[in-house]
């Protein structure tokens, strides 16, 4: 079977892959020409994919790409393919979870304006406007792993965890309550921090809006570490400028690079973080696991992990 592997890989991590099966052929062509001249007998890609891709195939089977949301990926052509797409959904929890805690403590305990304003005088002001969040209540949308790996955190300080999710999801112990999405507004109504942890599909784009944030508790505070487009930026300047909400943690934003005149940049009651959030020393390691692990799935024919149903785009 012929693997072509469209990502930066170390030697080791290459070993790992051909160690699952002798029989495994394992290609890297190092530019796009060379890629698209292996794709007619590939079976399997790891990593990158697009539509040359994949319109260059002829036996193409699966794809295993490295990230977890796909909207970028979701062609019509491909979507309506038998080709199987798998994601590192599941196994970016970690990571984007401490960037969402990071963004939280930031916000409330003044690291942000402290880092920002670079004075002694702040000092009273930040002061008054510090929280502790034991007693308070985190609302998560999207349970999924990053969610839970938010929730999981949220045992540490004391917090009261609720979500909404479109599926019939597990609920783990330290989460209070579930609810389906028609129950969104009660979420943003009950929560005094909402943690965006949902991939970007038809139905989460733009659905922070006026209406949604008009629905958020007075004062409280908006974390997004995954899908800039499921916040609508006139909506949230908007917010942000008349008080409906306290603040915000964005390490992505509706329109990526943020242009450098964006009012989200100065406002202090704000932190921009550039998209880093899948920033880890573990991510390579934890994503060749993954795809070795499916790999022997592959192999003998057992139903892969982080398969994407590709027409819900999640």
């Amino acid at each position: 079977m012929k693997i072509l592997i469209n990502t930066e890989i170390t030697a080791d991590h290459r070993q790992q892959i051909q160690s699952v099966s002798p029989d495994l052929i394992i290609v890297e062509p190092r530019d796009e020409t060379g890629r698209l001249a292996a794709m007619p007998d590939t079976e399997v890609v790891f990593g990158d994919f697009n539509r040359s891709l994949f319109h260059a195939a002829e036996q193409l089977r699966w794809v295993q790409v490295l990230g977890a949301g796909v909207d970028g990926l979701l062609f019509p052509e491909f979507v309506e393919s038998d080709v199987v797409l798998t994601s590192a959904k599941g196994f970016v929890g970690p990571h984007l979870a401490d960037q969402t805690w990071a963004l939280i403590l930031g916000l409330i305990r003044g690291v942000g304006r402290a880092v920002r304003e670079r004075t002694w005088e702040n000092r009273w002001s930040i002061r008054d406007e510090t929280w502790e969040l034991a007693g308070r209540t985190l609302g998560i949308v999207g349970l999924g792993g990053t969610g839970i790996d938010v929730a999981k955190r949220a045992q540490g300080f004391d917090m009261r965890v609720i979500a909404v999710d479109p599926e019939d999801v597990d609920v783990p112990s330290f989460v209070h309550e579930v609810w389906k999405m028609d129950r969104f507004y009660d979420l943003l109504a009950d929560s005094d921090i909402v943690a965006i942890c949902a991939p970007l599909t038809e139905e989460t784009r733009g659905m922070f809006d006026g209406e949604a944030f008009g629905r958020m508790k007075p004062g409280g505070l908006l974390i997004n570490v995954t899908r800039g487009k499921i916040v609508d930026e006139g909506s949230l300047l908007r917010a942000l400028e008349d008080g409906w909400i306290g603040g915000a943690g964005l390490d992505v934003t509706p329109e990526e690079p943020l242009p450098q005149d964006s009012p989200l940049w100065g406002m202090p009651n704000v932190i921009v973080t550039p998209h880093v959030a899948g920033g880890s020393p573990h991510r390579d390691g934890r994503t060749v696991g993954l795809f070795c692990d499916n790999l022997e799935r592959f192999l003998v024919g057992k139903p892969l992990l982080s398969v994407i149903n590709k027409r819900k785009g999640y």
